[in-house]
């Protein structure tokens, strides 16, 4: 997103990020930003959020679809169960990502699967959704 300055790539990635992730878990990392982690936090938003996510070139389905599947490949737990219920909110049927996980068994590994499997029955039932 080549053009724009970093204060509009700032304030594109928390949009963003709020529109994925939620206000509240925004709100929450705001809140816990310290000078050890404030670069990280700026970087992200600027750049995972205000760059790629703001990219035209996958709907926000696509790359929940593609972060789900890179999270169980990489064992990213925590991650995982912030992004499922960001994929969720980006319009992912529990069937949908049922599917994900199931693909990840073949190319991941089915104990990754499995895990994964684990983590969204937590995911699912905290939400109601399960």
């Amino acid at each position: 997103m080549s053009g724009l300055t970093d204060d509009e790539r700032r304030a594109q990635g928390f949009a963003v990020r709020r529109e994925v992730l939620s206000d509240e878990h925004v709100d929450r990392a705001i809140a816990a930003t310290t000078d050890l982690n404030a670069d990280f936090q700026d970087f992200i938003t600027r750049v995972a959020w205000g760059d790629v996510w703001s990219r035209p070139g996958l709907d926000r389905r696509s790359r929940s679809i593609a972060v789900l599947s890179s999270l169980i490949a990489h064992g990213h737990h925590e991650e995982l169960a912030m992004h499922l219920r960001a994929a969720l909110r980006n319009g992912l049927t529990l069937d949908e990502i049922r599917e994900v996980i199931l693909q990840s068994a073949i190319y991941s590994g089915v104990p990754a699967a499995n895990t994964a499997f684990r983590i969204a029955g937590e995911v699912f039932a905290a939400e109601g959704a399960s």
